[in-house]
């Protein structure tokens, strides 16, 4: 432990020994339009003539050693209203491009694409990406933790791609009150990243490693504004919203329920980089619901926050900790409740600090006796040395009428949940040591343990190695009612490793084998869990993965459990488990227009039984307009008595089709033979303007046999983003 936190502290030193930014030489000026921009996909404008030009890109994969062979070139300029960009995209090889669909935020692997990473705090850990593919789908989310990209992020900006025989044009106009940058800054942190899927070739203006994302913000050169970019002025914009819709419980033969809402969202600037957001009565009916799992865990599984309102900075809040130690998950609040009202304010308050502060309150559900509660959390983050920063949180869960007439016996709910925590996130200059160092503590009525969770984690990265350690402790007693933390009392350690070669061959991009061990620890440091796996993984040029691995499990369990989470039957707490698997894990080159991809593993199980496991997805897309895929997922599973043979299938076709990239229409069915369940979503989405939005929203559940409708519901939405 001694040698981790020294590890760790000379890793914090060397922030300030290396503070200089790496790409501080790949500079691109910009200057204010001589003309006005017309967004058409055509450099016709005088101010585009004007423009300066980044060129001679850099390769990062295949290799990171030379200039990229396909040709990119980009302008940027601006107004008083808007940021211009303006790129063209070269042809390296003659033939059609790659594209998935129309679809807004689409997967960067499997897109001829053209991508902005900008960082106008110049911090080189926060920021905003924008982009489009080929067909000119659009690209937007907000960017944080160095390099990482959340694309539920959506905002008010245009774009045109227009094609020709030899190349491919973007061009864009990102208003400044869609952006938030620090006022006066005149140099802003910034990187363009380009991926040609027919000659495999990632490249980047500002050259970056090939171990590391293109996205990464420690490796932007820097764009140079002749002045201050102007400020947005008065910054308000208002998004109300019409819905109306229907919902009827055919299972518990209720009537049907109409549901009439209206409500509003608004946005403020406080500052060019500090927002106010505000909500009354929200509704999310519009959201495309979650992706249903084969559920064999002993523990609750994660779904993603995918509701616009909780995602703006939204790392502040939901970054802190790990992903099974999270203090606060946005997901908590208003599943099972009505949000009546909520604010949030986010963003910089100054270079170094930036702060969140949200508070939302729900109402009460008789039906369930739920009473009504506030969400109150408080984030402060410091920047220290020039990439790592220090945080605290406070979260504060209160109840209001606890035990009021309409609740059910046995109802159980705690007056007030609080949390606060404190951690230190390292990531060097060059981004090749990350980390993280974490203490929490919670308070609840009537708690007489310690509430602790204390946790850390070092990583390095270099060309070939990649190593890491980690060690978390979550004390019996701990709660975090706001957060996701499915499993408490534990110790654990977790070391893990990978090596990856880079041959000269015509075939194989890089190979190496992996390495990861996971040991649990009851609080007498007795071991409960060993999970080992040990894999060796390819990528080849043409994009295509092939992955074989082995594990070995020994489990002692702390508590009852069902193994197929289907029977109802469980093991007995504290016997003990052990055996092997092996699978084998490849994903097809995403150039074609049939793709796919397959798992299988087979080995041992609980109570000496034994698992057969099969995953696979087909797709298949006539672009740019209609995408074809199935997935679906086998399990079988053979135990001996009470249970004996358990087999079940988890099966979703789904259909996009892209009329343009303002229409979509998405359908997808999702059969749950775990659950006895078959859900129908199917959603059109019409943006006739930017941010602006009419919504359809069709979602049935039927039980497979006898099969009948469990449920349907029907949503009609209307918002309208107004800018004052």
């Amino acid at each position: 432990m001694r040698v981790f936190f020294l590890v760790f502290g000379i890793c914090m030193g060397s922030n300030f020994l290396f503070a200089q930014k790496i790409n501080h030489n790949y500079q691109l000026p910009i200057k204010k339009s001589s003309s006005a921009i017309i967004i058409d996909g055509i450099m016709e404008e005088q101010g585009w003539l004007d423009a300066a030009v980044a060129e001679d890109f850099y390769m990062i994969l295949p290799m990171d050693t030379s200039f990229s062979q396909v040709s990119t070139e980009v302008r940027m300029t601006y107004d008083d209203d808007n940021l211009y960009l303006l790129v063209i995209n070269h042809h390296a090889v003659p033939g059609p491009y790659y594209v998935e669909s129309l679809r807004r935020d689409f997967s960067f692997g499997k897109n001829d694409n053209f991508l902005l990473f900008m960082d106008p705090f110049d911090d080189q850990t926060n920021g905003f990406s924008f982009g489009a593919n080929a067909a000119g789908a659009q690209w937007d989310g907000l960017m944080f933790e160095g390099g990482k990209v959340d694309l539920s992020w959506d905002n008010k900006w245009v774009s045109k791609v227009t094609n020709y025989d030899d190349k491919w044009i973007f061009e864009a106009a990102i208003p400044f009150k869609s952006i938030r940058y620090k006022k006066g800054i005149r140099e802003w942190g910034i990187n363009f990243s380009r991926l040609d899927l027919k000659t495999t070739e990632k490249s980047s203006w500002a050259p970056v490693p090939r171990q590391f994302p293109s996205a990464s913000l420690a490796y932007t050169g820097i764009l140079v504004w002749d002045n201050p970019p102007p400020e947005p002025g008065a910054n308000i914009s208002v998004i109300p919203y019409v819905m109306g819709g229907s919902v009827n419980n055919f299972e518990g033969d209720m009537k049907p329920s109409y549901q009439n809402r209206v409500g509003m969202d608004a946005k403020i600037a406080v500052s060019s980089s500090l927002n106010l957001d505000l909500t009354v009565n929200p509704d999310f009916s519009q959201v495309e619901v979650d992706r249903q799992l084969t559920n064999l865990d002993r523990f609750e599984l994660f779904f993603p926050e995918r509701r616009q309102f909780f995602l703006e900075n939204g790392d502040l809040f939901a970054n802190f900790g790990y992903e099974n130690i999270r203090p606060f998950f946005s997901r908590r609040i208003g599943l099972d409740a009505p949000i009546q009202f909520g604010a949030r304010l986010s963003g910089k308050i100054n270079k170094d600090w930036r702060i969140g502060a949200m508070n939302m309150q729900t109402g009460a559900v008789d039906e369930t006796g739920l009473p009504s509660q506030n969400f109150s959390v408080l984030s402060l983050q410091r920047r220290v040395s020039q990439r790592s920063n220090v945080a605290a949180i406070f979260i504060n869960k209160a109840a209001f009428d606890i035990g009021s007439p309409t609740e059910p016996i046995g109802t159980q709910t705690n007056q007030y949940n609080r949390n606060l925590g404190f951690e230190y996130n390292l990531a060097s200059s060059n981004n090749m040591w990350t980390g993280k160092a974490m203490v929490l503590k919670s308070f609840s009525p009537g708690e007489t343990g310690n509430g602790m969770v204390h946790a850390a984690n070092l990583r390095y990265s270099s060309g070939s190695l990649t190593a890491e350690w980690r060690h978390d402790y979550v004390s019996p007693d701990y709660t975090a009612e706001v957060g996701f933390v499915p499993r408490v009392g534990f110790y654990r350690v977790n070391p893990s490793m990978a090596y990856l070669f880079f041959p000269k061959s015509k075939k194989i991009l890089r190979h190496g084998p992996t390495a990861n061990v996971s040991l649990f620890y009851n609080m007498d440091i007795e071991q409960t869990d060993n999970i080992t796996m040990l894999g060796y993984t390819m990528r080849f040029r043409s994009q295509s993965d092939l992955t074989v691995f082995g594990g070995f499990n020994r489990i002692l369990l702390q508590a009852p459990f069902d193994p197929t989470n289907f029977s109802g039957n469980t093991l007995d707490a504290f016997t003990n488990h052990n055996w092997y698997n092996y699978g084998v894990e490849y994903t097809s080159k995403p150039q074609s227009l049939f793709t796919y991809s397959m798992s299988s593993q087979y080995g041992g199980y609980y109570a000496d039984g034994n698992r057969f496991n099969l995953m696979g997805e087909v797709g298949y897309r006539f672009q740019p307009y209609v995408g074809i895929n199935m997935a679906a997922n086998y399990n079988d599973i053979l135990l001996p008595a009470p249970w004996f043979r358990t087999s079940f299938w988890l099966v979703g076709p789904r259909l996009d089709v892209t009329l343009t990239n303002t229409v979509f229409l998405t359908a997808f069915v999702q059969y749950n033979e775990q659950i006895d369940n078959i859900n129908l979503n199917t959603r059109f989405q019409w943006r006739f303007k930017p941010a602006s939005d009419l919504f359809l929203v069709f979602t049935d559940n039927y039980l497979p046999a006898p099969f009948y409708v469990k449920d349907r519901s029907i949503a009609l939405k209307f918002t309208y983003w107004w800018t004052m």
